[in-house]
């Protein structure tokens, strides 16, 4: 091969080619997805005639007037989700490396790991909150319902597992992969860190700006994090356990601030 085939990253041109159809393809089978459609959604509302502020967007909705059919349908949509999270471990395994390894989401280092979610997850909880409510009260956000319609004895474990989906894939796609094939590709630190976080922040925005803002911040943290750590761990934690307080706590939310937590009549 001659040397004008090589890139500054010692890698082939085809072989960058390669990787960047494949990040295309990632994300357009996963979060990037979500992006275009939140984009959509934000367009729509703000051409609705009538304030953010009057509006409601709901997650973990029921799916199903069926108990059996409800528990099987939002089952499913967590287990198949996954698979894009799979799929892009398996992109990053090597013969001899282990993609857990190469993306810092395995457990050489549990106590480490929780001690930094944990430091992430007070970093960024109460502020999360804080801006949420500034966001309502600015009009600039959409009520946000996290509990379905019809609570069951399995309602709480499918909210835990859904607040375990959207971790692994936002931590995992979104940081873990991502990060490591536009470094590979040649870009630097900083430009990864806030392309990351505008991702972030565009498959939010169908709840508005002030979460598109609040989600950007949380990324470029995140995202800082992960270039100094290496390791996704802390960060799948974090986001856990604050999806599982953002779901499991609405009814508590809607009890303090029904003004500004209660969905859009």
């Amino acid at each position: 091969m001659t040397p004008t085939a090589l890139t500054e990253a010692g890698v082939s041109r085809s072989e960058r080619m390669r990787r960047r159809w494949e990040v295309v393809i990632v994300l357009g089978l996963s979060l990037g997805a979500s992006a275009v459609y939140s984009i959509v959604a934000i367009i729509a509302m703000l051409t609705a005639g009538k304030p953010l502020a009057e509006q409601s967007t709901a997650l973990n909705r029921s799916q199903s007037q069926r108990e059996w059919l409800d528990f099987t349908y939002q089952f499913l949509g967590i287990f198949f989700e996954l698979f894009a999270v799979a799929l892009v471990l398996y992109l990053l395994w090597q013969p001899g490396r282990s993609a857990f390894r190469r993306i810092g989401f395995d457990f050489t280092r549990p106590r480490r790991d929780l001690l930094g979610g944990v430091a992430l997850l007070l970093v960024i909880g109460i502020p999360g909150i804080g801006l949420y409510l500034a966001g309502r009260a600015l009009g600039i956000t959409v009520a946000v319902t996290t509990q379905p319609d019809s609570a069951y004895w399995w309602t709480i474990p499918i909210l835990i597992l859904s607040a375990l989906r959207s971790a692994l894939s936002e931590e995992i796609i979104v940081v873990g992969y991502l990060f490591t094939r536009l470094a590979e590709l040649g870009w630097s630190k900083w430009r990864i860190i806030l392309a990351s976080a505008v991702l972030r922040g565009s498959y939010h925005l169908y709840q508005g700006v002030g979460p598109f803002v609040g989600n950007v911040l949380m990324g470029v943290l995140f995202g800082w994090c992960y270039a100094r750590w290496g390791r996704t761990a802390p960060l799948v934690v974090a986001h856990w356990v604050l999806d599982i307080v953002s779901f499991v706590g609405y009814p508590l939310a809607l009890a303090w601030w029904p003004d500004l937590v209660a969905p859009a009549s």
